[in-house]
This record gives structure tokens, C-alpha cells and sequence, in this order.
């Protein structure tokens, strides 16, 4: 009977009785794995924050002193089903039939066939902008060169969208360490007026706990919130050298995109229903960013630990 059931399922008769005899192993392996998988979520929910495996790997080393290698805690991850929430692009045409194009090839064809994508309104700023004339663009001092050695050096800043609660909308500007990774300064407005990058700039002046480099520079995109002339002057009562991507070309501010990806990944949105509560998550969220979330390429170190390492090392 033993020989024709392996032969039905298609394994060996040596292979099957391997298999009886090593059951118990199987179940100190399977108790041994949920023990660490245990640890392995505990450092998931650290902070309340999701993460991949490669933040679990340095908050369990930082934070538990515990030591699992990336292959470990990817495989205990599978195994359970714990994903990831990094964000992943999917195509629609390569998920839902299985189809693979490359943009290239969708865009001469949308080209080709004269289908075109729904265009934003026009930005009333910038219509202002080019009605008046007043406003200017700087030189891409910086031209990714982000990382200098020193903190404080150079600073990287941006304004994003939120929605929360009923498709509401409001915009976030943060200053970034391009060194460190630090979030020096905020602001959150719920319009997108041209003062929030000013107040932002504020924010950060007002800051007695972060002396600036004789040289900083801080380095946007060409948005009009950077090229009107308050800003510029403003810039230049505090001594501070501007710098701007060229025009339309994203990697030339790629930390600061980066940042904002990261954050709208594990921001918990869905709990926010007003404005406040907005305000309080995303305050919580850069208490995190800056004290817990270690990162790879900091030594899987924290951006303040990072920047502390730094200036000891200076000294």
C-alpha cells in the first residue's frame, strides 16, 4: 500500500519515511520560527510605524539587541504574510492582463493615437508669475551633490499634499539635512498659499538648537513658492545661499522626493478626520523619522543619531 501511495503522489518510498522520522524537528523548527517571528512583529509595530524588513532588521539590533540577518527575517515574514508597505509600481496592464509595456512605448502610442491625459488647472500663481515678471530663478548650485561631510550644510526643501477625512486637502513644507536626513523645520497650511514656504524658513531661523554652516544652501525645485522675491530676500537676511533644480528634473531634489514618499507610506491618514489631527500625526510622525527610524545608509543609525555621530567625529 506504502509503495503505491508514493507512487500516486510521485516521491520515493526512502523520501516518505524521511519525512515521518523528521517530524519532530519540523515542529521545533515551526515553534522556533513563530518565537522569532514574534520578535520580528514586535519590531514591525515598533512606534506604531510599518516597516520592511530592512528597518525591522536595525530596530531589532538598535532597540532589542536582537541580531537576524535579511535573509532570516524576509523568509519569517513570507511564511506568516506580513508584507511590506513599501511602495510598489504596478502597472495596470502588467497585474490585470498580464500585458508588459515600457512607458516609452505607451507614451508614442498615446502620442500616435492622439489619446491624451486630463491636464491639472492651471496654477494661478504661476499665471501670476508670468503676468508680472517678478519672479526668479537661481542657479543648481548644488547639482546632486547632496552629501558634503558636514551637517547643516546643505538643506533640501519641498511642499507636498495630504488628504484626510472626507477628501480634504492640505500641504505640508519641510526643510531636510541632505547629510543627515533630519527634518529641521515644518510648517502644515491648509491652503496652498505663497507664505508657507516663508514660514517654513521662519520655523527654522527661530530654531536656537540648529546653528547653520557659514555656507548653507538650501535648494528647491523652480515652484513659484521659491522664486518670488520675499523668498530671495528673506534667504538673504539670514545669510542663506539659494539653489534651484533645473527645470521639471525631480532628481535634482531626489532626497527630499524620497522623504515624502517614505512618509506618505506610513503616515496613518485614516485615522485623521480634521485638520488638528492632521497636524498632530504629522508632528508624531517626524518625532519618529528623526529619534527611531533607523536608516541603512546612516550606518542603521537614527538621522539624529547620525548627526551627532557626525559632529563628534568633526571634533
Amino acid at each position: 500500500m506504502t509503495t503505491y501511495l508514493c507512487e500516486c503522489i510521485g516521491v520515493s518510498k526512502s523520501g516518505y519515511y524521511n519525512y515521518l522520522k523528521n517530524e519532530n524537528k519540523r515542529i521545533e523548527r515551526d515553534n522556533k520560527d513563530q518565537k522569532e517571528f514574534d520578535l520580528i512583529l514586535k519590531a514591525y509595530k515598533f512606534k506604531k510605524r510599518k516597516k520592511g524588513a530592512r528597518q525591522i532588521l536595525m530596530v531589532l539590533d538598535n532597540e532589542f539587541n536582537v541580531h537576524f540577518n535579511l535573509k532570516k527575517i524576509r523568509r519569517l515574514m513570507k511564511k506568516y504574510g506580513l508584507k511590506c508597505p513599501i511602495r510598489q509600481i504596478k502597472m495596470v496592464l502588467e497585474n490585470e492582463f498580464g500585458i508588459k509595456f515600457n512607458l516609452k512605448k505607451i507614451r508614442r502610442l498615446m502620442k500616435k493615437y492622439n489619446l491624451k491625459c486630463p491636464i491639472r488647472k492651471a496654477n494661478p500663481y504661476r499665471r501670476m508669475m508670468k503676468a508680472t515678471q517678478e519672479h526668479t530663478t537661481c542657479e543648481n548650485i548644488v547639482n546632486r551633490v547632496f552629501k558634503t561631510g558636514l551637517p547643516y550644510n546643505v538643506l533640501l526643501t519641498d511642499i507636498t499634499y495630504l488628504f484626510y477625512g472626507n477628501n480634504k486637502k492640505c500641504y505640508l513644507s519641510t526643510i531636510k539635512d541632505a547629510e543627515t536626513n533630519e527634518i529641521l523645520a515644518y510648517y502644515i497650511s491648509e491652503n496652498m498659499t505663497l507664505d508657507i514656504s516663508l514660514e517654513t524658513i521662519k520655523k527654522l531661523h527661530r530654531k536656537k538648537n540648529v546653528v547653520l554652516n557659514e555656507n548653507v544652501i538650501v535648494h528647491s525645485d523652480q515652484g513659484v513658492h521659491y522664486t518670488i522675491p520675499k523668498f530671495h530676500n528673506l534667504l538673504k537676511k539670514y545669510n542663506i545661499q539659494q539653489s534651484m533644480s533645473r527645470r521639471g528634473n525631480c532628481w535634482d531634489n531626489a532626497p527630499q522626493e524620497s522623504y515624502f514618499g517614505h512618509m506618505k507610506d506610513e503616515l496613518n491618514l485614516d485615522t485623521c478626520f480634521t485638520f488638528r489631527d492632521v497636524c498632530n500625526e504629522i508632528k508624531d510622525y517626524i518625532e519618529y523619522y528623526n529619534n527611531y527610524r533607523y536608516q541603512w545608509n546612516l550606518k542603521k543609525m537614527t538621522p539624529v543619531q547620525y548627526r551627532n555621530h557626525l559632529f563628534a567625529t568633526i571634533v
